[in-house]
């Protein structure tokens, strides 16, 4: 049975808040990418996306102003590979309507992502299942599809495009209070400038050291990169420096709460130290995440958190409040509530284990989170062949906090392989031909334009 994909739909619960900050210069966003064995046949590529494109029929949406809330909006025209670029914030009118962006340089495919579309956990599954039909193409390979690779030539789900926030409507939560964070200072650079350190460790070396711990490899990394925040405050000559150091850290709902949607089901939860009464150890800082970590993610704790945030939105004056003025105060709320209250960001994918078929033509897969808005910078994990790749990306000119991790890092006796820039962030030079987005629906006013 063919599934009928809506002309139009509600943004999710999660994602509101990335049309909310968005600017002409800052927009959520994330690139992942694959390195694969050869230099990329961009016609080839072009040809996988405009096949694997159907297979997921939420990333055929564009993100559109309603009255009273933003809505995704179904788009016609097929998407087109790009020219590599920076990891910034770009003009989806001139991208034809996609909220994300699939380029290719050398051997590597990358995939730009404005969050409102979807998490990294769907952004992931959709690139690898575009670098598996490519494979096909170019290969002839026969492909087993799975967790991270879908099959191309099957009806999409309707569990797959669904509001994994929809079963949280009428729950009863409560929002924890919380303490600003301390922030690390630094000469900003320009709103087009990225700066990124990649590292990359044999996975088995942080294993090993984990499972001696007693902890597991998110607690080992967020706990020294906890401690070499620590280090980082201690230098700090300001006199008025708060004593929190936080790490927000995002969490996949979906194993939590049984869903397969492809769009963003997420939240985050807070790893941090006070340092009121002086630094805490490596020892005592692992401590801390290890506790808090098993408490935070207790699924009755998360369904309070996310309840009490969809019961805001489905709050009926908030509901029938106009947009431009419900938008400057969601952008406000996130500054104060948000931004303020964390020092960092550590993003987590896990290990992606690919179908065998693959594993020849893939060498390496990297995931780097955008330019943050208040904080300094923030880092991403991916693991893959045996290998863990940090590829760390900040906003300031100093990499202060970068090489006090590695050297805490090597302090356990971890070694690692370092790249300046990363290296998903090396671009092309040259420019995008704009092309137009192509609607869905032929009514002049859209319904959604007046849904509350």
């Amino acid at each position: 049975m063919t599934m009928t994909i809506p002309e139009w739909t509600r943004l999710e619960n999660s994602a509101i808040i990335y049309p909310s900050c968005q600017t002409r210069k800052y927009a959520a966003m994330y690139r992942l990418s694959v390195t694969l064995s050869s230099d990329v046949d961009k016609d080839k590529l072009d040809e996988a996306l405009k096949t694997v494109i159907h297979r997921f029929p939420s990333f055929r949406f564009t993100v559109r102003k309603g009255l009273f809330w933003w809505f995704l909006r179904r788009l016609e025209n097929e998407p087109a590979i790009t020219r590599t670029s920076g990891l910034e914030s770009f003009n989806m009118k001139k991208n034809a309507g996609y909220m994300f962006k699939l380029s290719c340089t050398g051997p590597r495919v990358d995939l730009d992502v404005f969050h409102a579309l979807t998490d990294g956990t769907g952004g992931m599954t959709f690139l690898l299942s575009v670098v598996a039909e490519y494979v096909r193409l170019t290969t002839g390979t026969r492909i087993t599809y799975g967790k991270w690779v879908y099959n191309p030539f099957e009806e999409p789900d309707e569990c797959e495009i669904e509001d994994g926030f929809d079963q949280f409507s009428g729950t009863k939560g409560a929002l924890d209070n919380e303490e600003k964070a301390y922030h690390v200072k630094g000469r900003t650079e320009k709103s087009d400038v990225l700066n990124s350190l990649g590292v990359s460790i044999q996975e088995n070396q942080l294993t090993d050291k984990a499972r001696e711990l007693g902890c597991t490899v998110t607690e080992l990394v967020s706990a020294l990169m906890l401690v070499s925040l620590q280090e980082l405050r201690e230098a700090d000559p300001s006199r008025r420096k708060r004593t929190n150091i936080r790490m927000e850290v995002p969490v996949n709902l979906r194993p939590i709460f049984g869903s397969r949607t492809l769009r963003n089901f997420s939240s985050y939860i807070y790893l941090g130290v006070d340092v009121s009464n002086g630094n805490l150890s490596f020892e005592d800082t692992l401590r801390e995440v290890r506790s808090q970590k098993s408490l935070y993610l207790q699924r009755g704790r998360l369904l309070r958190r996310i309840a009490a945030n969809v019961a805001l939105e489905d709050n009926l004056a908030i509901r029938c409040t106009p947009l431009f003025i419900k938008r400057p105060v969601i952008n406000l709320i996130n500054h104060l509530k948000g931004d303020n209250y964390s020092t960092y960001t550590f993003s987590n994918l896990g290990r992606i284990d690919l179908p065998e078929e693959m594993r020849e033509y893939v060498r390496d897969i990297h995931f780097v989170l955008g330019r943050t808005r208040e904080r300094f910078g923030s880092c991403a994990c991916a693991s893959y062949g045996g290998r863990l790749n940090l590829d760390f990306s900040r906003k300031i000119a100093g990499d202060d906090f970068e090489r006090t991790f590695i050297r805490n890092l090597r302090s356990l006796g971890i070694w690692a392989t370092i790249s300046v820039p990363s290296e998903p962030l090396r671009p092309e030079h040259g420019k995008d031909v704009p092309a137009k987005a192509v609607l869905s629906g032929k009514g002049l006013i859209p319904k959604f334009l007046l849904s509350i």
